[in-house]
């Protein structure tokens, strides 16, 4: 379909129930499913759309393979290529393998090797993984190096018409499953393929269901390019949230975004990790940071979703295990029960055990002590870590340490201080 506003193909509902039917067999239905304790923390109906279910953990196997599936015999015996550090990768490999096609991936230097023997794993034999450069962006183009001279196809991570077709199909299953109105529709936006296809398939089937996208707030290329009524890159990004973090949305799917969206919504980083916590913990269910996003943006329309059916939308699951430690220290930070300070103890024995009795309460805990004696100084510096019980204990533990005359400096709010020393 052409739009008239603007030459610019877009997705097509029917071309969606076609991709529909490349999947069978290929990319798993997943379920819509009701989820009791997020539904009584916000007195509303919240349903989970189960894509970290997938048979790659992630809804990118649907757009990879319907692009791969469009392509001519020709086309398909050049080989395929694409660019990514996560997710993507993983959804092509298994693609190339299901239809016995070449692919060459290029990922970054610094993709974590489980990320990498996953790719391998999905691919098997059909897939050659080349790791170059230390961003995205090198990899990136590198691939478009290698389609120029190879004659292959590049595969899109999300700006690509057919890609966006394969992923609307989480939102025909939405639909499908839905015995009921929804009323609020949430799903990750990283580049916006995903909210491109899911949203056109809402806005023809299901037009007054709210369309809300979410972005992590260290990367809101999305949103700022809506603002700024043009796609826009931004110089400097968190990395946190890898499957939604992007410094540039798609040309095609800005404009699809910026149509059918009723708004995108900032969540913070710290936010997400407690969220991700929550639903291993009480859930069972491993998500990650991309696929957390839109059940932690639930506390942001909390009151407005209030008798109301809501689908989140988990879009992964592939959550590295190293990352665990980051993931309760972002937690920790943003839930106000983690503090660092810089302390100035007097030379003299007994400086720390005095610390130790009058600064702290009696469920204050140290994580983290690093002190090293100085000659000929009247004072030394110590980083000091310090773990609460209770967000309202902080007030109280800054008025003991004043009391107690203890020089401090408090660091969690100076940024450049605290990522040098933490």
């Amino acid at each position: 379909m052409i739009d008239s506003e603007k030459t610019v193909q877009l997705p097509d509902l029917d071309n969606i129930y076609l991709a529909a039917e490349r999947l069978r067999g290929v990319a798993s239905h997943t379920p819509l499913q009701e989820n009791l304790n997020l539904s009584e923390r916000y007195g509303a109906t919240i349903f989970l759309k189960r894509e970290d279910l997938q048979v790659v953990r992630s809804y990118k196997i649907r757009g990879a393979y319907n692009k791969m599936a469009s392509l001519s015999a020709d086309e398909l015996a050049k080989g395929v290529v694409c660019a990514s550090a996560g997710n993507h990768a993983q959804g092509l490999a298994y693609a190339c393998r299901k239809m016995a096609v070449k692919g060459t991936i290029f990922m970054p230097t610094t993709t974590p090797n489980q990320k990498v023997k996953q790719v391998k794993l999905f691919g098997k034999e059909f897939v050659n993984v080349v790791l170059i450069g230390d961003t995205y962006d090198d990899a990136f183009h590198a691939a478009t190096e290698y389609v120029q001279t190879h004659d292959s196809t590049f595969v899109h991570p999300f700006d690509d018409v057919l890609v966006m077709e394969g992923q609307g199909t989480v939102g025909l299953e939405i639909f499908k499953d839905s015995n009921f109105k929804i009323d609020y529709l949430l799903m990750a936006i990283g580049g916006g393929g995903l909210a491109s296809g899911v949203s056109t398939v809402f806005k023809q089937l299901s037009p007054k269901t709210k369309l809300i996208g979410v972005e992590p707030l260290g990367s809101p290329s999305m949103k700022v390019a809506i603002e700024e009524g043009h796609v826009v890159t931004l110089d400097k990004i968190d990395k946190f949230v890898d499957g939604a973090a992007v410094k540039r949305v798609g040309d095609t799917t800005f404009e699809i975004c910026r149509r059918n969206l009723d708004r995108v919504i900032l969540v913070p980083e710290g936010k997400v990790c407690t969220t991700i916590l929550e639903l291993y913990n009480e859930e069972a269910i491993v998500a990650e940071p991309a696929g957390a996003l839109s059940i932690a943006a639930l506390d942001l329309i909390k009151d407005e979703i209030r008798g109301k059916n809501v689908v989140c939308l988990v879009g992964g699951g592939n959550n590295d295990i190293t990352r665990t430690e980051e993931i309760k220290e972002r937690s920790l930070l943003y839930e106000g029960l983690k503090h660092y300070f810089i302390i100035r103890f007097p030379q003299r024995a007994g400086a720390f055990r005095d610390f130790l009795e009058l600064a702290l309460g009696p469920t204050d805990d140290i994580t983290l002590f690093d002190y090293a004696k100085k000659t000929n100084r009247e004072r030394g510096s110590a980083l000091v870590g310090i773990e609460l019980k209770s967000k309202a204990d902080f007030d109280p533990l800054l008025e003991r340490m004043k009391a107690a005359k203890i020089q401090f400096e408090y660091i969690n709010d100076k940024p450049t201080l605290f990522e040098f020393l933490i």
